[in-house]
């Protein structure tokens, strides 16, 4: 059924459509030509006309910026406009005159070799925050006009609060280095040991003044005896707190040094320290130790670079493994190695700055400071600023550098008389007493001692070959050293107990021969040797010679 047609005959459905149908035929006459209010003000008035750039007045504009306007022409730039800020800042300046005679502030600032080379290239030049003698500073950007005969429009912004903020932070950043180098100065060794048997120079250049200062140091010990430690390590990062940790770590090598233990267990206990001090920083360490009766370096390493060895023909060997991780890493087992070291030989221990670049492999760095080292001749310090100049370290360096230098001198003549070695073997029982007083009483006079320092050198070879006899094991040896500053005296033994000093109550027989060496010599000490068993020794201080 269709609905549509038949609800057109319902009742008031015609009229509905017929009162539409005359409305849509008849205009509504009130409401012609008439619009809202809003639209009706805005179609009566103009619209808000906003003027282009090209059309502003360009004077005006210029004169009430706040930066520093001047207008030159031609090549002696002759002055066509200075601002009203320009002339605040530097005076009235004549219209028509060459900026060399007006413009004096910009001659002082080196400007005007600027203003050709813009006149000539047609590009813009900036130069950035220059002082000028009234205190100020600016920022000058000067770009070409090529209208007319040509001319160069120079801008400037007063920079003076950034550039004292910048001057501010510069001078608090060198206030923070100088602290550093003075702290790190302070941690180094004002003055190095001077072992009787090695010559020994070192150098410090901290980083430019770019850098900041790092964690590098160097310590040369006596362990007596006639042994040597030499010790270079690096903390990993910079500034003061490098430089606190590193002076840690120095005080602690100094006292496990005092222990008088292989190099690996030096860096063995260094490693757990490091780890207490600061579980996230890490540094590297090489401990090495001369012993002038073995002619070799023994030598650990935690992560460090190796050591350089150049022998008297001019051949340099590199210390290769064993080589363990940096410190503060833990959980290694640490080794020992050794290289030659015989008179006549250099050695080099030295830190990353000095190899490092870059631009280039360290394996390279380190090749081209053995062909520095192969031809370095001379005294320690001589050597040292030889191979520092030759890796290109300046004052303006971008990293530290410490370098540690010893030789063992070849000597000849007269001097090889001050230095001389004598050893017995201890073969038998108590018998080997005897044959050791009288060893030793026959050396010290062959030697020309004084009799006071004679009589107890051979006391103390006596005292100590007793306690070897009584306490040790074969093999027993007695050796005699002489250098030019002392007297030694060793005993060594298979067994590996250290003796200590103790007080011996009065009904004791035995217990007084230590405590008798530690009396009547300059210094006295022990240690486990490698192999196996023990070493004990004491030393006498030589009288000066009388003049």
């Amino acid at each position: 059924m269709n609905f549509t047609r038949w609800s057109a005959r319902l009742p008031g459905t015609q009229r509905r459509a017929a009162a539409r149908t005359d409305h849509a035929a008849t205009p509504d006459r009130r409401g012609e030509g008439a619009v809202p209010a809003a639209r009706a003000e805005r179609a009566t008035d103009d619209p808000l006309r906003v003027p282009a750039v090209d059309e502003l007045p360009v004077r005006d504009v210029l004169d009430r910026v706040p930066a520093l306007v001047a207008l030159v022409h031609g090549p002696d730039h002759r002055i066509g406009y200075v601002n009203d800020a320009y002339t605040a800042a530097f005076g009235v300046r004549p219209l028509g005159e060459p900026a060399a005679v007006s413009l004096p502030e910009l001659d002082e600032i080196g400007l005007l070799p600027l203003l050709d080379q813009v006149l000539r290239s047609g590009t813009s030049r900036t130069v950035k925050s220059r002082r000028t003698s009234g205190g100020r500073s600016y920022t000058f950007t000067c770009t070409p006009v090529t209208k007319g005969d040509g001319g160069v429009l120079i801008f400037a912004t007063d920079v003076t609060d950034h550039a004292e903020a910048a001057e501010r932070l510069r001078a608090s950043e060198r206030d923070q280095r100088e602290t550093a180098v003075t702290l790190q100065r302070s941690l180094l060794p004002q003055e190095l040991e001077e072992p009787d048997d090695l010559r020994i120079a070192a150098t410090y250049q901290p980083g430019g003044t770019e850098a900041a200062v790092g964690g590098d140091w160097y310590d040369v010990i006596t362990l007596g005896g006639g042994r040597t430690a030499l010790v270079i390590g690096d903390v990993m990062g910079r500034g003061v707190r490098a430089a606190a940790i590193m002076g840690q770590l120095r005080t602690a090598v100094r006292a496990y040094a005092r222990l008088d233990l292989p190099p690996h267990e030096v860096l063995q206990l260094l490693d757990g320290l490091a780890t207490e001090i600061d579980a996230n920083q890490i540094a590297t360490c090489a401990y090495a130790v001369h012993d002038p009766n073995e002619g070799r370096l023994v030598y650990a390493s935690a992560g460090h670079l190796p050591i350089l060895v150049r022998d008297e023909s001019g051949t340099v060997l590199r210390t290769d493994e064993p080589t363990g991780p940096p410190l503060g890493t833990g959980g290694w087992m640490h080794s020992s190695g050794s290289i030659p070291l015989g008179p006549g030989a250099t050695a080099v221990l030295y830190t990353d700055g000095l190899v490092e670049r870059r631009n280039e492999d360290l394996d390279e760095g380190i090749a081209s400071l053995e062909r520095a080292l192969a031809g370095a001749t001379g005294t320690p310090q001589v050597v040292c600023d030889r191979l520092v100049r030759s890796a290109g370290v300046t004052a303006d360096h971008d990293d530290d550098v410490a370098v540690l230098v010893l030789q063992q001198p070849a000597r000849t003549g007269h001097e090889s008389e001050l230095f001389r070695n004598a050893a017995l073997e201890l073969l038998g029982g108590v018998e080997a007493a005897p044959r050791a007083r009288a060893f030793a009483s026959g050396v010290l006079t062959s030697w020309r001692f004084p009799t006071e320092l004679h009589d107890l050198g051979v006391l103390a070879a006596s005292e100590l070959v007793a306690n070897s006899l009584q306490h040790g094991t074969p093999p027993m040896r007695l050796r005699l050293r002489r250098t030019d500053r002392r007297l030694i005296v060793e005993v060594t033994d298979g067994d590996d107990h250290l003796p200590r000093r103790r007080q011996a109550e009065p009904a004791d027989e035995s217990g007084r021969g230590i405590a008798i060496i530690a009396t009547i010599a300059t210094s006295w000490g022990a240690r486990r040797t490698p192999g196996g068993g023990k070493a004990v020794w004491c030393e006498f201080v030589l009288p000066k010679p009388s003049p």
